[in-house]
């Protein structure tokens, strides 16, 4: 069984190998991602296989609003994509930028801030507030013990902003108290290996401009707005395939959050799976299996497991592919509404019907 980790570790030994103190899952983010080049593959392999990203996704019952801040160390790619969930347009601008020049993360989630420019994309996202948090969580007075130790510092929110030609975004995302993420270690090897923070049901309010049209996103209470936030560090193989699902809403009055992975963590002891109830995160650690129709990824997606049986029914399809010979990317992102139901670590039975999010498949040679 993968340990739960209670106190803040270092990812990566002196030697740029994978500590394994580190591998385990956390309700909040507890690593530091020390990520450096004298990894035994050796420093221009581990160049080329570090990968850094920072993804966020806000989803309105008018729009879907996603910034994405990615270094693959030769090149970083920034976007900022826009749906209408009305008409389906989308606004989309992305931009590549050699050798991740332009790109700043920190090593802790959370711990400081994040800027990626470009060309006409410019994106930022901030602690809030930005003194909570302090860089290195190893400077942490309080060990993490369980969800309901009465003294677990506070986790800051975010305030996201992005600036395209034809887009805006100012938002602020609330991590209410008490709240909790999944944070997961998985190994391929003490060499290859990723650190996820997956966070889902997070409010969010502010605004959006589309075309210098104002549009005012959650605030007054609203059950219907979330973001969900995507926090990695690692380094990767070079040909990998994913599956990611994830969910928000309100069901039977109770904040219900769904994590869900596939094919990249089969058999490494890890999984990215998790419930979250009114903030309170019940990990799910077996591997899930993923069928969908790979002709027609519009039709309904299925995850079960041992303790979950879900569907997505698809609204919308996002598809994007890149091919530069030795690099290919392509994703499809299908948006849409969860139905089904999880059962919980108290053995409860849990639906997720409602939930809005979406399911994707993702393979990349990077």
């Amino acid at each position: 069984m993968l340990p739960e980790i209670t106190e803040a570790v270092d990812l990566c030994l002196p030697s740029g190998a994978l500590d394994p103190r580190a591998i385990g899952w956390s309700r909040v983010p507890l690593h530091r991602a020390n990520l450096r080049t004298g990894n035994p593959l050796g420093r221009a392999a581990t160049w080329s296989r570090t990968k850094r990203w920072e993804y966020w996704c806000v989803i309105t019952p008018d729009h879907v609003v996603a910034l994405s801040a990615t270094s693959l160390n030769y090149a970083g790619i920034y976007q900022v994509w826009v749906l209408d969930r009305h008409t389906g347009e989308e606004i989309d601008c992305s931009v590549t930028d050699p050798l991740s020049r332009e790109v700043r993360m920190p090593s802790v989630c959370g711990g400081g801030p994040v800027r990626a420019r470009s060309g006409p994309v410019a994106i930022a996202v901030d602690p809030v507030p930005e003194v909570v948090r302090p860089a290195d969580p190893r400077a942490w007075s309080v060990p993490v013990h369980g969800p309901t130790h009465p003294e677990r510092p506070p986790r800051p929110g975010a305030r996201l902003r992005a600036v395209t030609p034809r887009v805006r975004v100012d938002l602020l995302v609330d991590v209410p108290a008490g709240h909790e993420c999944l944070a997961v270690v998985v190994p391929w090897s003490d060499r290859l290996f990723q650190y996820t923070v997956k966070d889902v049901t997070l409010p969010v309010h502010g605004r959006l401009w589309l075309d210098g049209e104002e549009i005012a996103v959650g605030g007054d209470g609203r059950t219907d707005t979330w973001a969900v936030m995507d926090y990695g560090r690692g380094r990767w193989p070079y040909s990998v395939v994913w599956n990611w699902g994830a969910g928000s809403g309100v069901v039977d009055g109770v904040a219900t959050g769904l994590q869900l992975g596939g094919k990249w963590t089969d058999g490494t002891g890890s999984t990215e799976n998790a419930l979250v109830l009114d903030g309170r995160l019940h990990y799910l650690g077996e591997d899930l299996s993923w069928a969908y129709d790979a002709t027609d990824r519009t039709a309904p997606w299925f995850v079960t497991g041992p303790r979950v049986e879900v569907r997505l029914t698809p609204f919308h399809e996002r598809s994007a592919r890149t091919n530069l010979g030795v690099v290919s990317t392509e994703t499809h992102q299908c948006f849409g509404t969860w139905s089904g139901w999880v059962v919980d670590d108290d053995g409860v039975t849990r639906s997720v019907d409602g939930l809005v999010g979406w399911a994707e498949e993702a393979a990349n040679r990077w």
